[in-house]
């Protein structure tokens, strides 16, 4: 498998690294999960131009960097405060559930996991209620997600 470039490799951590901060959550407490998602968005940052998450599979790459909604840090993550990659989680290692809307997948596996940092993170969460309504028409990290 190919490696991301140096420059973008840098880049992207020190992203992931500011965002974890900015968001009140902190990177995967098991390095090789966090390195794995750090790698597959540098390898997306040299491939497309842009950090399109590397946890779900696309039929068209190109198509969908440009809807924007799973750039890192993806609308789940600036709505809801979910990352489904496990990058951005608590310190003990799980995704935020608490804000996601009853049925959505996240929610189902981890159940409601509280935010230690309520006044961080979520930028977008004003476009909760309209994003519900599509949460069933995003791919689902466990039946479709493709290593990078």
């Amino acid at each position: 498998m190919a490696e991301p470039s140096q420059q973008n490799l840098d880049k992207m951590w020190k992203y992931v690294k500011g965002y974890a901060e900015k968001s009140g959550t902190t990177m995967h407490p098991t390095p090789a999960v966090t390195e794995a998602v750090v790698k597959g968005l540098a390898m997306h940052m040299d491939e497309l131009g842009k950090p399109l998450c590397p946890c779900n599979f696309y039929k068209d790459k190109q198509e969908e960097a440009k809807l924007r909604r799973w750039m890192c840090a993806c609308d789940e993550m600036q709505i809801y405060k979910y990352c489904h990659c496990l990058l951005f989680v608590r310190e003990d290692g799980l995704p935020i559930t608490e804000y996601l809307p009853d049925g959505h997948e996240g929610r189902e596996v981890y159940g409601v996991v509280t935010d230690p940092t309520p006044d961080k993170g979520r930028a977008l969460k004003h476009k909760a209620p309209a994003a519900s309504a599509d949460v069933d028409n995003t791919p689902s990290p466990a039946s479709s997600s493709a290593a990078s």
